[in-house]
């Protein structure tokens, strides 16, 4: 996956979590960022990984998301990965 499909993937995801508004509130709320500050942090470098990483931390959202874009759920741990490096993954307690 190349990062510009990876960042695809993620304004996608966006999107995904704008479209209800439970799931955007909790969003804002987890990551304290305001309504009107979506636009500005979404250029903020790590932001839109960060987006993968809030869907990839729950199975229900990456189920939903997946069947929503029609993808494999775990292109989004792949995207994830490519934007960050890292393990997507949330570590358990």
């Amino acid at each position: 996956m190349t990062v510009e499909a990876a960042e695809g993937l993620a304004v996608q995801a966006l999107s995904f979590i704008a479209g209800d508004g439970d799931r955007l509130g909790r969003f804002l709320a987890i990551t304290g960022i305001g309504p009107a500050e979506i636009r500005a942090a979404s250029a903020e470098p790590g932001f839109l990984a960060g987006v993968l990483d809030y869907v990839a931390g729950d199975e229900k959202m990456v189920t939903e998301f997946a069947t929503e874009m029609n993808i494999d759920p775990s292109y989004i741990g792949v995207a994830r990965a490519v934007l960050g490096g890292g393990d997507w993954e949330r570590e358990l307690p």
